[in-house]
């Protein structure tokens, strides 16, 4: 198994736990970030969340040095492959970025990760973290990447990359491209046709032929059905 699908069964995982964007429950999902101009695209807010969403989206949170750290760490957690972008191809900075105006108890764990992230890379290579070369990176997050073998004195690392694996993979698998990525196909017709013979048998039961002729006829499967006044099935 590689990365792309490790990180798809631990995504699956967290949201049947509603563990993904700790404390956000499901009035409080987060709106990805979108122009401005969405505020009036009738995509179902209320003028009270249209007004707050403007407002957020108005402000800025993470300066341009923090986003291009955050960009790098999304796109360590969710590299491009041949078939689907990185996650910095979806737009994942840019959902933190709204997230941590969205959901304010992340502005200190992100600016202060950032912050002992730099300090990790200045006191090994005399550089900030977004200044550091591909392998310097690497050398720094493989440390803190592993949850019950980080050493006692990264742990607040571990800590830090965590919550940015999680906002990662809530933001990628919450685009187009991420869904895509997923295979997931959306709510689908399906077809019935009806109990199988075995189960009714075992129960000594058995359809009504006419009404299995109506009620099971997959050629009629699209037909609106048609009632009589005294409510019996016409067609």
């Amino acid at each position: 198994m590689d990365r792309r699908e490790s990180l798809k069964s631990l995504l699956v995982g967290s949201v049947a736990g509603g563990l993904v964007l700790n404390g956000c429950s499901p009035a409080e999902q987060p709106q990805q970030e979108q122009p401005s101009e969405t505020a009036d695209s009738g995509y179902g807010r209320t003028p009270e969340e249209k007004k707050r969403d403007d407002k957020l989206m108005s402000e800025q949170f993470l300066g341009e040095e923090e986003l291009a750290t955050v960009a790098i760490l999304c796109d360590i957690i969710l590299p491009a492959e041949a078939d689907f972008g990185s996650a910095t191809d979806a737009g994942v900075p840019e959902f933190i970025e709204f997230i941590s105006k969205d959901i304010p108890s992340h502005q200190l764990p992100l600016r202060g990760g950032i912050m002992w992230l730099n300090n990790q890379t200045n006191e090994r290579f005399n550089l900030d973290f977004n200044k550091c070369s591909e392998a310097q990176q690497l050398a720094v997050i493989d440390d803190i990447a592993y949850p019950g073998k980080t050493p006692v004195h990264l742990k607040h690392g571990e800590k830090f990359f965590s919550l940015m694996r999680n906002l990662t993979l809530t933001g990628y698998y919450t685009t187009e491209m991420g869904i895509k990525d997923l295979g997931f196909m959306g709510n689908k017709p399906n077809v019935w046709d009806g109990v199988p013979q075995e189960v009714l048998d075992e129960h000594d039961v058995s359809y009504d032929p006419e009404w299995i002729a109506r009620c099971v006829d997959q050629e009629k499967r699209n037909d609106i059905a048609q009632w009589d006044d005294e409510g019996n099935l016409i067609t």
